[in-house]
């Protein structure tokens, strides 16, 4: 499909053309019908369109803008399927989606209905576009670019490439302006002047890229093109016959979604760890509503929950045509047999007594936070190969997966001595007088407020790691204020074998509970 990104004018009697600067000149760049129907041509320089046609509207091109355009309609296609990708650059104006619509036709009533309602609905946006289905990405750009048929949308019968492409340009290969020019010189302007052509000689004088698009436009090689987004494994569609923009239709829908899309995973023996629901509005937008799981899960009511309390940042005011809900991550998730309860249990108690274990009871409340708090906001800590305080662990995300543990086994430290419940997140240097330096000290003062210190306990000396060069050994204890306050201290250096030029210095790290 190629939908073109020239804006209209106003008064739909005036040309409008847009220009960028090449070579130090103005050319255009792309051209609306009005300018197209004049003689005005992509290429021509600015002062010859003038010319021609002195009542022209001149706006400057967009590429940024133009390539977000075409994004975003690359995002409403996904109403269709979930296999969009889109051309790597734009040519005058206008670029190209590639649709894998395999599987997916007869939800529109075949092939040729589907590309007569994507014409259709595209036009209604304002865009100008053309659309061609055939058995390869080849086949189908070249007859959407060049096939005058494609503008009501052509549908090409399996095995009919090499006959529809004959008589076609050269141009339709998508192959390199020097390469085209050195065909047309030869008197290869036609696809089909290329087929009687021996591969070798072919190779020797024009590349192998001639080669390689003829042979993939005819399906001999294949072309694997990346979607824009992810196929999800599982995914759920419903189309509605009038736009819904309730709340009650919504969930009703949804329910409906995740009912088909939890059968389908349950057929897989898989859980979803990610769920995606989009919806498809009249006026063209999309709008994506993602939530995450800690572990698989296939619960309907226990998705839907999470997936309800956001349903308010979805805008269904102006109508929703089209819901999906893809599940673009999975995870093996093998049925679990349920332990009968002990002969005099209360008959309440069969979850408990059948649970796996105890997260099991914790998943969905980990769930709703993480998804109503941020991802970012419900952590877990995960052990780091390091023995200093502030390094030996990592806060990560419950809904990331851990790291892989090392392939060997490693030497780990760990503290006999007790640990706070709570560092700080950095240690902050506090102000201590010691009767003897190498003794913990009395008294402290830390955030303005001095503490005569009670007890103490220590030290635990923790050295530098070895492959640091800015790291000096610490000597930590364990005090208790006047106040019955309890914090874990360190001296960060030796008195005796002092670092030149910074003597030793006390920080706070850590507060006990």
């Amino acid at each position: 499909m190629q939908p073109s990104s020239t804006a209209r004018s106003p008064d739909l009697q005036a040309p409008v053309v847009t220009t960028v600067a090449l070579a130090g000149r103005l050319v255009v760049e792309a051209v609306d019908a009005t300018a197209a129907g004049r003689g005005l041509q992509p290429g021509m320089p600015l002062a010859d369109a003038r010319a021609l046609e002195p009542e022209l509207v001149v706006r400057p091109a967009d590429p940024v803008a133009d390539r977000r355009v075409l994004d975003d309609l690359a995002d409403w296609c996904g109403r269709y399927t979930p296999w969009v990708a889109t051309e790597p650059a734009l040519a005058h104006g206008a670029g190209g989606l590639w649709l894998d619509v395999t599987g997916a036709a007869h939800l529109f009533g075949g092939e040729a209905a589907l590309l007569g309602d994507l014409l259709a609905r595209v036009a209604g946006f304002g865009y100008a576009a053309r659309a061609a289905l055939a058995d390869t990405p080849g086949a189908a750009w070249a007859l959407a670019r060049c096939d005058a048929r494609a503008a009501d949308g052509l549908v090409l019968p399996r095995g009919g490439a090499a006959d529809a492409l004959r008589d076609l340009p050269i141009a339709g290969l998508r192959l390199p302006p020097e390469t085209l020019d050195d065909l047309r010189r030869f008197g290869l302007g036609r696809i089909g002047n290329l087929y009687a052509i021996a591969r070798g000689p072919l190779v020797a004088r024009f590349g192998a890229g001639v080669a390689r698009r003829l042979d993939q436009a005819l399906g001999r090689l294949r072309e694997p093109i990346s979607p824009r987004r992810p196929v999800p494994e599982q995914r759920a569609r419903r189309s509605f016959a009038e736009p819904i923009a309730t709340d009650a239709a919504i969930k009703q829908a949804l329910r409906s979604l995740l009912a088909e899309l939890c059968a389908g995973l349950e057929r897989q023996g898989r859980g979803a760890r990610r769920l995606e629901l989009a919806v498809y509005r009249l006026d063209g937008a999309v709008r994506r509503l993602p939530i995450g799981t800690h572990r698989a899960v296939r619960a309907p009511d226990h998705l839907f929950r999470l997936l309800a309390e956001h349903l308010d940042k979805l805008d269904i005011t102006v109508g929703i045509e089209v819901m999906t809900l893809s599940a673009p991550a999975t995870e093996p998730m093998a049925p679990v047999q349920m332990a009968l309860p002990e002969p005099r249990a209360p008959v309440n108690s069969l979850y408990r007594a059948g649970a796996p274990d105890r997260n099991t009871e914790l998943a969905p409340l980990l769930d709703r936070l993480t998804n109503r708090l941020g991802r970012a906001s419900v952590v877990r800590p995960v052990a780091q190969p390091s023995h200093l305080p502030e390094r030996a662990q990592s806060l990560l995300p419950l809904l990331e997966t851990p790291p892989a543990p090392p392939p060997e086994p490693t030497e780990t430290f760990r503290s006999k001595a007790a640990r706070p419940a709570r560092l700080l997140v950095r240690p902050e240097p506090i102000e201590a007088v010691a009767l003897v330096p190498d003794d913990p000290p009395r008294q402290f003062r830390w955030r303005g407020r001095t503490h005569q210190v009670r007890r103490a306990e220590g030290p635990e000396r923790i050295a530098p790691e070895w492959w640091r060069r800015d790291g000096a050994t610490r000597d930590y204890y364990r005090i208790e204020d006047d106040a019955g306050a309890r914090f874990w201290v360190y001296r960060d250096g030796l008195y005796d074998t002092p670092t030149p030029g910074t003597p030793p210095r006390w920080y706070l790290h850590g507060l006990f509970a």
